[in-house]
């Protein structure tokens, strides 16, 4: 990973991801929080289903659009953490670290939050 790119790891929070509909088959761009911690990129979102998560399960490919420090296109790769006791562990850091993250409920968010791993390819 180069040195932009961490840096903007690093001061960023949002940007778009490109899934692929897991009907359709046709590309799908939304906006989505990301978080960094301890060199590991997730997606996470508000307990409930979503399309985007559902679009990662069937195709793990997508693509990470940086677009506020930095803007560049970068393909990678979705791995669900389904494990409970590790995603407690990494949405209590989220809470810990993030002020954005300080009000969620740890339990609910285990229990009905997707949470993906990310590695770039």
């Amino acid at each position: 990973m180069d040195k932009a790119m961490l840096s903007a790891l690093a001061v960023d929070e949002l940007i778009d991801i490109t899934t692929i509909g897991r009907n359709s088959g046709k590309p799908r761009r939304i906006e989505i929080w990301f978080h960094y911690l301890n060199e590991t990129i997730y997606l996470a979102s508000r307990p409930a289903k979503r399309s985007w998560n559902a679009n990662l399960l069937a195709n793990p490919n997508f693509t990470f659009h940086f677009k506020q420090s930095l803007q560049k296109d970068v393909t990678a790769l979705a791995t669900p953490v389904t494990n409970p006791t590790t995603k407690r562990n990494v949405f209590a850091q989220m809470r810990e670290v993030e002020l954005r993250m300080a009000h969620i409920d740890l339990e609910v968010w285990v229990a009905e939050s997707p949470l993906i791993q990310v590695e770039f390819t």
